[in-house]
């Protein structure tokens, strides 16, 4: 069964960070990639860059136009910085599979089961 493990951390956390901290993390995280990787687990990891660039894509419910908002989101204290997509047997070895990421020592990880699409009304 697939599961998301969602990084969120704290905005501007990583540009704080001194160089050698930076790529202290950078290693952990890959080498956290790797093992997932050789048990035969991660479908697929990415880094994403600070939302500074990211844009949202909302409609407005009175006219129901598509509005473009550009980062950074000030209202939000976090941002997504990365995932894992993992096979995992349950949702309790993925919870056990995100407990072992590094990034829960400066981050949040949240374990999200992915499922198929449905319509309304479909069982």
């Amino acid at each position: 069964m697939p599961y998301l493990l969602i990084i969120a951390e704290p905005r501007g956390q990583r540009a704080a960070w001194a160089a050698d901290e930076a790529r202290l993390r950078h290693d952990e995280m890959t080498a956290y990639a790797s093992e997932l990787r050789e048990r035969g687990v991660l479908l697929r990891a990415e880094a994403l860059a600070d939302d500074a660039e990211a844009v949202r894509i909302s409609t407005l419910a009175f006219d129901q136009r598509a509005q473009l908002v550009e980062g950074p989101f000030a209202e939000a204290a976090d941002m997504v910085s990365g995932f894992f997509l993992i096979d995992a047997e349950s949702a309790d070895d993925a919870v056990a599979i995100a407990r072992d990421c590094p990034a829960v020592r400066w981050a949040t990880v949240e374990v999200r089961e992915c499922t198929p699409w449905h319509l309304p009304h479909e069982s």
